[in-house]
């Protein structure tokens, strides 16, 4: 059955509590708009989240919704998605959440490949805390926690997601919407795992930790949209472009860019152009860096489930406690 929603159907009757100008609004606001374009019913979305100001998504959203504990989102997300596999599941999470005490859960969710959907807030700080640095925070970063500037080497999460074998991985940014939207309808259709870092601001404790790559005066040369099929272009005149040679990966012109193709099962060419652009010539990948299809875990267990049942009938919790060798305890 397609069902027509708009926007408003999938905001709650919750009061939304973040700080004024916080970038999970505008991703609040994407979700709720790609949600309500996608023709699922409603009652079939689930949100799934941990701890941190990303985490009260679940309150904000009209949906079924879990706001787990500390780095345990995926864990129950995945008991969701096996329980009821057609449910579409959605779990929303932040870079100290996911990375931190939570990276155990996220690398092993990452390698099943549940078709489960995850959006990592990463503002590169503790929000919720009052401001310690994270898992993603820049080395030098001075917090409460890292007054002389943080020593720590930070996870590129892209980098995480590739090497963990995530089937889908990309980023985005919070406040540009479309790009937003076009990235979440793409998870959406993607059979399997799919995980989304989504660059956000953070204006109380982090602010403007993007603006050298989603200021506005700037973000077209800074920013290079990977997309499926279609030549690595950017500039604000679309007349740069980017080639991969054996040792480097060049600024040409447009019309010498290479086509990119996310497919590769590897993931070389996502994982070279995810490393150290940030401040160098080449610009920060956005769009797709990956997507290959894979079996999906769900899927596997269940039928594992139908050929043991078929083999050995249905069972029943009674005979499961009564069989083998038992005793009685008096």
């Amino acid at each position: 059955m397609t069902v027509t929603y708009k926007k408003k159907d999938f905001a709650s009757d919750q009061e939304v509590r973040w700080c004024p100008g916080c970038g999970d609004y505008a991703i609040l606001n994407g979700v709720q708009q790609t949600f309500a374009g996608l023709g699922v019913e409603k009652e079939k979305f689930v949100m799934v989240s941990g701890i941190g100001c990303s985490s009260r998504f679940p309150y904000y959203m009209n949906t079924y919704g879990f706001h787990t504990i500390h780095g345990r989102a995926p864990a129950v997300a995945s008991g969701v998605k096996i329980a009821n596999p057609d449910l579409h599941v959605w779990m929303v999470t932040g870079d100290g959440d996911a990375l931190s005490i939570g990276g155990n859960h996220l690398i092993h969710a990452m390698r099943r490949n549940l078709n489960i959907k995850v959006l990592l807030f990463n503002n590169r700080i503790y929000g919720l805390t009052k401001g310690q640095y994270s898992p993603t925070s820049e080395a030098g970063t001075r917090t409460a926690s890292s007054p002389m500037g943080s020593l720590d080497e930070p996870f590129n999460p892209i980098a995480l997601a590739l090497g963990a074998g995530a089937g889908f991985v990309a980023r985005t940014v919070d406040t540009q919407i479309p790009h937003l939207r076009g990235v979440l309808e793409a998870a959406h259709k993607h059979e399997g795992f799919a995980f989304i870092e989504i660059l956000q601001n953070c204006v109380i404790f982090n602010h403007n930790v993007f603006e050298h790559i989603v200021s506005r005066d700037i973000r077209d040369d800074r920013q290079v949209d990977l997309r499926p099929g279609e030549q690595m272009v950017f500039g604000k005149e679309a007349d740069k472009g980017l080639k991969f040679t054996p040792d480097a990966i060049e600024v040409v012109s447009a019309n010498q860019a290479d086509v990119w193709d996310p497919s590769g099962e590897a993931g070389a060419k996502a994982y070279r152009i995810c490393q150290g652009s940030e401040r160098g010539d080449i610009p920060v990948p956005m769009g797709i860096l990956r997507q290959v299809q894979r079996p999906i875990l769900e899927n596997d267990i269940h039928a594992q489930v139908a050929e043991a049942t078929a083999k050995q009938g249905e069972g029943s919790l009674e005979g499961l406690l009564s069989a083998g060798d038992t005793w009685t305890v008096s």
